[in-house]
């Protein structure tokens, strides 16, 4: 059995201001700390003994790892950082909010590059090239430790997280487009020997 907690980070200072984040490194908002030390609390109530821990590159998602292993007593957990597990690049769109971009590029633009599987803003990232660097980590490294029975926690983005759960839940490229995962809500995957789920639920 090998248990694996996927987090969201909290909401950051521009999923406040509705801007495109990606790659810009921006602090955690206040509810957003509020959201990871409570995502902290409830976990310890689960009583998981976490193995190894990852993040991104980018502070909103270090921060929330670091409240949450404050928040269950966890803190000397080495914490592994890659840019591969950072949110997707928003390229052109960075830093605008939903109406500066509508009206740079117009909406049905902005849709089809929000809400398709593979087409990529200007000098950005589609959901599937942040696929293609995503898994690939996640199988070189947290697999391996979830095949050698460890627990493990990770601490990413919306985008750089639904690539995992797409893949774990094998999830076609239409469902995905329809999965959104909460600021600062864990989710649970337990698995069997052979890696298979055996459960997953999220902790509300």
């Amino acid at each position: 059995m090998s248990t694996l907690v996927l987090v969201r980070h909290g909401e950051s200072q521009w999923n406040l201001e509705n801007r495109f984040t990606g790659w810009v490194d921006v602090p955690l908002s206040e509810k957003g700390v509020s959201e990871a030390k409570k995502a902290g609390q409830r976990l310890k109530k689960e009583n998981i003994h976490f193995d190894a821990a990852y993040t991104s590159n980018l502070q909103r998602a270090q921060n929330t790892l670091k409240y949450i292993l404050e928040g269950i007593d966890q803190t000397n957990l080495p914490v592994i950082k890659n840019e591969a597990l950072n949110e997707r690049h928003y390229g052109d769109l960075q830093g605008l909010n939903k109406a500066e971009t509508a009206a740079k590029f117009g909406d049905e633009q902005v849709k089809i590059w929000r809400r398709s599987y593979d087409s990529a803003p200007p000098k950005g990232e589609s959901l599937k090239d942040t696929a293609a660097r995503v898994l690939p980590y996640f199988d070189a490294h947290i697999v391996k430790d979830l095949k050698s029975g460890k627990n493990v926690i990770v601490a990413a983005h919306g985008n750089s997280l639904r690539a995992i759960v797409m893949h774990l839940d094998k999830l076609s490229k239409e469902q995905v487009l329809e999965l959104n995962l909460g600021t600062g809500i864990p989710i649970i995957y337990q698995f069997d020997s052979q890696l298979k789920i055996t459960s997953k639920r999220d902790l509300l």
